[in-house]
């Protein structure tokens, strides 16, 4: 290992930026039309490491540093695809510049880069959240680079990747298997048929996955039909809202839960001299991109100076919640995050139909590019590399990437006509525009927000059991087997070490193979 060499070299830049403009204008398409996005982490792994493993001089830091670089896009894209697309399915005939999207999606990208950076050491040094891709990540590296580990990780990997194939390429497994119907009081039960999802719920361990799942029993099998059964619920169309309402004021509940502990976290720690804090010089800078943010956006979309200012409250506090959510279960429901925001500027104010997709918009890159930032920060710690040049990595891509996702947006809503058709349905988008006019049940969302405050200050994760209350049962389900089959394969093991090095391995093989193949199927469709 070279310490007097830079990991962020010249070649590896160049290599980042090449890959990044490939994936980002991917992303956008698979994200608008299929609805979902790849974690293109372990993907981008694989690729840099392929170019530069045999280099003169590469290290495993340099690698590093231009994977990190490489996938900065993606989220952002998947940010915009999430979030703009409602206005124009809201109204066909609405305008916004494109100076205007692309001020959305640079400034999202500079305040998820710059947040991330306050919530780093918390997240990764001091609780040492898993972070599912960025581990996969990490052992791809390892097995890649010193063999250690290769055939267990690359056989895993590649099960994971034929499958993937054979399901979504061809067609020939299904997405989703039911497991109960439903009836008139119970909501169906499924099962996503995802090794990804198998290995995501391996890598965060039973106690994560089953507070996961029991949020999914909560919401779907405890309320729903207990509330019709009492006729508290007219229909299971408004047993849903509740219980999807129920789910994000648990997510929002614990972000309120965040700034509680942290408002009396400080005051300790300066009661008794302990404070730690940011050095001034780098907080002064971050304080004054907040201020330029705010400029740029009212220069530059119709956003106001006022609204500016609460949207980087809600960034910030979003981030956060991102940061967490994707540190305990790989999951980052980016446009949930977006819809929170927009509805509390909007209680206070009243932004125009421009303005609330356009804070939709910040909000929703910002969030997708922290989760990307930290996966690739969890993988940076493991290997040694200094957080700095990731840092550093990751702003180049995450403008470099904005730029790119707006014209790329720009672009399919030319080529292929309007939002919301067969050709780009922009799912996550309709959700946000059906939710822009306010919360379909405000009586779930301030129960919710205030359990959630609750059981977070008292220690309980309920991001995470708000996740499970909103998201689908396939979701949930499938997160769960995954924890449980690992957690009894290492407890029948005797070596208790090669049982944890295994499962590592195999879980990081089972997303690894999924995200490849999900990735180069969006790059393939896109053209």
């Amino acid at each position: 290992m070279n310490e007097r060499k830079s990991p962020l070299t010249a070649r590896g830049i160049a290599i980042g930026i090449i890959g990044l403009i490939i994936i980002t204008a991917s992303s956008m398409y698979v994200a608008l039309r299929m609805g979902a996005l790849p974690w293109p982490t372990v993907f981008v792994t694989v690729l840099s490491m392929a170019v530069l493993g045999k280099a003169k001089g590469s290290t495993l830091e340099e690698i590093n540093c231009t994977h990190t670089l490489m996938s900065a896009g993606a989220m952002v894209a998947g940010g915009l695809a999430f979030t703009l697309p409602g206005l124009w399915m809201t109204d066909p005939s609405a305008s916004m510049p494109a100076i205007s999207i692309i001020a959305i999606s640079v400034t999202g990208a500079v305040l998820g880069t710059l947040f991330t950076i306050i919530f780093r050491r918390t997240f990764i040094e001091k609780e040492k959240l898993p972070y599912p891709m960025g581990e996969a990540a990490y052992n791809t590296l390892i097995a890649g680079k010193e063999g250690k580990g290769a055939p267990v990780l690359f056989t895993s990997l590649g099960a994971s990747a034929l499958f993937t194939f054979i399901r979504d390429g061809l067609g020939k497994i299904p997405s989703v298997l039911s497991i109960f119907g439903g009836s008139s009081l119970f909501p169906a039960l499924s099962l996503w048929v995802s090794p990804m999802a198998l290995g995501i719920g391996a890598i965060i361990g039973p106690v994560l996955a089953l507070m996961w799942l029991g949020g999914a029993v909560l919401g779907y099998f405890i309320i729903t039909p207990a509330g019709l059964a009492a006729g508290l619920f007219s229909s299971m169309a408004d047993a849903d809202a509740f219980r999807s309402n129920l789910g994000i004021g648990l997510m929002i509940g614990t972000g309120m839960g965040v700034a509680v502990k942290a408002i009396i976290s400080l005051f300790r720690r300066r009661k008794d001299g302990s404070s730690q804090r940011l050095p001034g010089n780098l907080m002064i800078s971050i304080a004054a991109l907040c201020v330029i943010a705010v400029a740029v956006l009212a220069a530059t979309t119709e956003i106001t100076i006022l609204e500016g200012v609460l949207l980087i409250v809600g960034v910030y506090l979003t981030t956060y919640l991102s940061g967490m959510l994707t540190g305990q279960t790989g999951i980052n429901p980016m446009e949930i995050f977006a819809i929170l925001v927009l509805l509390g500027i909007s209680a206070v104010m009243s932004p125009t139909l421009t303005a609330a997709f356009s804070i939709a918009g910040v909000v929703a890159v910002a969030c997708g590019l922290t989760g990307d930032v930290m996966n690739d920060l969890k993988s940076g710690s493991l290997v040694g590399t200094k957080p700095r040049y990731q840092i550093i990595a990751e702003g180049i891509g995450g403008i470099i990437g904005a730029v790119v996702a707006a014209f790329a947006l720009i672009v399919l809503r030319s080529s292929l006509g309007g939002f919301g058709s067969a050709e780009l349905p922009a799912p996550q988008a309709a959700a946000v525009a059906a939710m822009a006019g306010g919360l379909t049940d405000p009586l779930a969302f301030f129960i919710g927000a205030a359990a959630g405050l609750l059981l977070y200050v008292i220690g309980v994760p309920s991001a995470t059991l708000g996740l499970g209350v909103y998201l689908p049962t396939y979701i949930s389900s499938a997160m769960a087997l995954g924890a449980v089959i690992m957690a009894a394969v290492k407890n029948a093991m005797k070596n208790k070490a090669k049982a944890d090095e295994g499962a590592a391995l195999i879980s990081s093989g089972l997303l690894g193979g999924e995200g490849i193949t999900g990735v180069i199927i969006a790059i393939v469709s896109m053209f």
